[in-house]
């Protein structure tokens, strides 16, 4: 396995995560603050030194991507059938709404900006799940994602997507999402991949962990 497979295997693992988040969190109102930290902190790392840095480094992103890892396995195999469908639809719409991201350069900047604005504010609170920075994430998504020609649409309970907090934190999970589709582009990562270097993706998720 490469340094690039296993890079990519990351990334895959991150967007899956981020997609299985969304829907649980828009059916149930709940989700694992475990699995969540690493997406939302992940958001403010602009300079890692790694992929693996960007989601705790080589001891720990494997346990950090564990949700996502087992999923992307799932997607990649014969047991394709037993992941939610949702979550197969949230995947692939976090790596489109990414390559629309990629052809307005005039969006990045602004994210950038933002991303440095929130940053400076973290230091004043005792957790990045702080709801004034989870708030200011979403705020994020809709300054600029959500501006973009295609959006995604989170479906589930109403009663919970419906409360300002949680429709924060799914916003802040796109966010994560698109995040991690932007470093499997980056990585050389395609859609297509995902149909036809199945048996490497998945090879390089094993090793992972």
């Amino acid at each position: 396995m490469s340094s690039k497979e296993k890079e990519q295997a990351i990334a895959l693992a991150a967007i899956f995560q981020a997609a299985e988040l969304v829907a649980i969190l828009a059916k149930t109102g709940k989700v694992d603050n475990t699995n969540l930290q690493p997406l939302v902190d992940s958001i403010l790392m602009l300079n890692a030194p790694s992929t693996a840095d960007i989601y705790g480094g080589e001891s720990l992103y494997s346990t950090h991507l564990s949700a996502g890892q087992s999923i992307a396995k799932k997607a990649l195999s014969k047991d394709r059938g037993s992941i939610n469908p949702e979550t197969l639809r949230y995947a692939l719409s976090l790596v489109h709404l990414e390559s629309k991201l990629a052809k307005a350069p005039d969006i990045l900047p602004v994210i950038g900006r933002k991303i440095t604005q929130i940053e400076q504010k973290k230091a004043h609170y005792d957790s990045v799940l702080h709801e004034n920075i989870i708030a200011s994430i979403s705020g994020m998504y809709q300054d600029t994602l959500s501006t973009l020609p295609f959006r995604i649409q989170v479906r589930g309970d109403s009663r919970f997507l419906q409360q300002p907090h949680i429709a924060n934190q799914v916003r802040s999970i796109l966010m994560a999402g698109v995040r991690a589709a932007m470093l499997w582009r980056q990585l050389g990562g395609r859609r297509w991949h995902l149909i036809f270097k199945r048996k490497s993706l998945l090879n390089a998720l094993e090793s992972n962990g």
